[in-house]
């Protein structure tokens, strides 16, 4: 369950996509990277929840710091393997499901 200040900057942040989504440009780009970019914030998001910093995330799976703060910031591609890691290490199920457009 959210927080109250979860749950406001996730709709402020909503919000701002919606916004900035009418911007034929950004929302070629975000087409291209969108899912790239979920993924990343997921994985914030669940290193938050987790109470690790990005260093115990890195230590835990296998990488830098730096690193992990290009994935979170979806500047670096992640493979099935290293979300599994990133589950194992937040003790998480990863789940990836593809979604038949209707």
């Amino acid at each position: 369950m959210l927080t109250k200040k979860e749950f406001k900057k996730a709709t402020d942040f909503q919000t701002h996509l919606e916004e900035q989504l009418k911007d034929p440009e950004f929302k070629k780009y975000y087409d291209e990277f969108g899912t790239q970019l979920e993924v990343a914030y997921a994985i914030l998001q669940l290193r938050k929840k987790a109470k690790l910093s990005q260093s115990e995330l890195a230590k835990k799976i296998g990488t830098s710091q730096g690193n992990v703060a290009r994935i979170e910031s979806g500047n670096e591609n992640v493979t099935v393997e290293l979300l599994h890691r990133i589950a194992k290490a937040t003790k998480r199920d990863l789940k990836i499901e593809f979604i038949i457009a209707r």
